[in-house]
């Protein structure tokens, strides 16, 4: 079987490489492959005659890493047919070196036999270049593939492989989406060797302050939990604060029965933000809605019932479960299949059936969004007229009802045909696919803004509404309508 031997060439010059992997670099009986040859103790090697091939070319050959690294890897299999080599990486080599660990999955696959003969990880020379321990939290992050929102902030962050002013450039981008530009960061550059430089710079000096190369590393310290107002742990650490001992006496008094209404409150809030295409606003008013979903998931965890982490399980499992076409392997052609598919779904999710398929609209629904969430529901299973033509002739019926009850001055019977009215309307705002309360919602601001005027044209001349006649507050209403 092949077998390629890794050696790690350590993190600095030559002296710093152990007596056992020099030995192995100059014994000359195997031939050595190099990752890259740019790197001090290659420069040495050279010097001393040791013969070698590195595969920088193949940088230069490919626009995504990964080809590069699969490229190398294929080249060592077909060099190591038939003999035993060397392959030569930067550090150490379990140390940010993907093409060893595409090496080690030849070698699961049976396909090679990989030795390890270590070498020295720059990390150790870093750590004392920095004076930092890892124990208080570390993150090493590969700065050439990484998100954004793996980092962890509170922690040292190390970002290996900013080797040029373009990958610098995607660390800055990234760190500015959560840290101000003055914030500072350490460019550490040949840690442990002759050629150690530390520079510290701020964030937007990043990618245009100093020179960088292969043995280049960023890193930031952590970070002061104040700047990350922005991020969901800080709001949980802040809702947490609120509700604990020495926290807000309106917020520790606070039930989930007592909080029902501002939940209701909030999210209309934000339905007129939207309404009024205000960005500021529903930025604003989501907060308030997410704030109501934090304390009641912090009086759940109070309580020892739930935590915000079983919400966010919830709803993360259900999004999973109720999109096989996006998750799964279901095909789905509009959207009416996927809201069939999410019935059918939730149908079966749902352990104990409910007596009737209308209790599942909610009984807190303001009374219109009641009505067509029920229409809609009866009209599942056939229960509606396929045309509105009869639902006008209904609409009729119920007005000639309401008439004859008011006619008979009977207050209560009035109410229900009322009632009966109201809900034939909303019916055939359904069947012309108009959303009833929506549409009652713009009649409501229309109305506001007419009366808005009134009240304007009044105060101009210093007189109350209430002061004026029917005459003059039409002609003002009808000078409102035309504006």
């Amino acid at each position: 079987m092949n077998t390629i031997e890794v050696i790690g060439l350590g993190a600095g010059d030559i002296n710093q490489l152990p007596l056992g992997i020099y030995r192995k670099l100059t014994n000359k009986s195997h031939f050595i492959y190099m990752r890259t040859q740019h790197h001090p103790v290659v420069e040495e090697l050279k010097k001393e005659g040791i013969p070698y091939q590195s595969f920088d070319e193949i940088y230069e050959a490919h626009a995504q890493f990964e080809e590069v690294y699969h490229q190398i890897v294929q080249q060592l299999m077909e060099a190591s047919s038939g003999q035993s080599i060397i392959y030569a990486v930067p550090g150490h080599p379990m140390l940010a070196e993907r093409t060893v660990q595409l090496l080690l999955e030849k070698e699961e696959q049976g396909e090679l036999k990989v030795e390890i003969a270590g070498g020295q990880s720059y990390l150790d020379d870093l750590y004392t270049a920095l004076r930092i321990d890892p124990i208080e939290g570390m993150q090493f992050i590969n700065a050439t593939s990484f998100d954004r929102f793996q980092l962890q902030y509170q922690g040292h962050i190390i970002f290996s492989q900013v080797y040029d002013a373009m990958i610098a450039s995607e660390v800055k981008l990234a760190l500015l989406e959560d840290l101000k530009p003055e914030h500072p960061v350490t460019i550490v550059t040949a840690a442990g060797s002759e050629q150690e430089k530390i520079v510290p710079v701020t964030l937007e000096e990043l990618d245009r302050s100093v020179e960088l190369d292969n043995l280049t590393s960023v890193y930031l310290a952590p970070v002061a939990k104040e700047v990350l107002n922005h991020q969901f742990s800080r709001l949980r650490e802040v809702i947490r604060e609120l509700r604990g001992p020495d926290g807000c006496p309106w917020d520790k008094k606070q039930t989930h029965e007592s909080l029902r209404k501002y939940l209701i409150e909030e999210a209309y809030e934000f339905i007129d933000a939207v309404n009024n295409l205000d960005d500021e606003s529903m930025v604003e008013e989501l907060g308030d809605v997410l704030l109501q979903v934090m304390l009641h998931s912090q009086i759940g965890e109070d309580e020892g019932f739930f935590t915000v982490d079983d919400v966010i399980l919830s709803i993360t499992e259900k999004m999973i479960r109720r999109h096989p076409h996006v998750f799964g392997d279901i095909s789905v052609n509009s959207s009416e299949e996927v809201i069939t598919n999410w019935d059918e779904i939730k149908k079966q999710e749902k352990a104990v059936q409910p007596e009737s398929m209308l209790d599942q609209v909610p009984a807190s629904f303001p009374a219109l969004l009641q009505a067509e969430d029920i229409q809609k529901r009866a009209a599942k299973v056939g229960f509606d007229w396929k045309e509105a033509g009869p639902v006008w002739s209904k609409v009729e019926e119920e007005w000639q009802e309401f008439k004859e009850a008011q006619q008979a001055a009977d207050a209560r019977e009035m109410e229900k045909e009322l009632g009966d009215l109201l809900f034939s309307i909303a019916n055939l705002a359904r069947h012309y696919k108009i959303n009833a309360e929506s549409a009652l919602q713009g009649t409501n601001e229309k109305f506001r803004d007419r009366f808005r005027h009134m009240e304007q044209k009044a105060w101009e001349q210093g007189a109350a509404l209430e002061e004026l006649t029917l005459d003059e507050l039409e002609k003002w209403w009808n000078e409102a309508k035309k504006r």
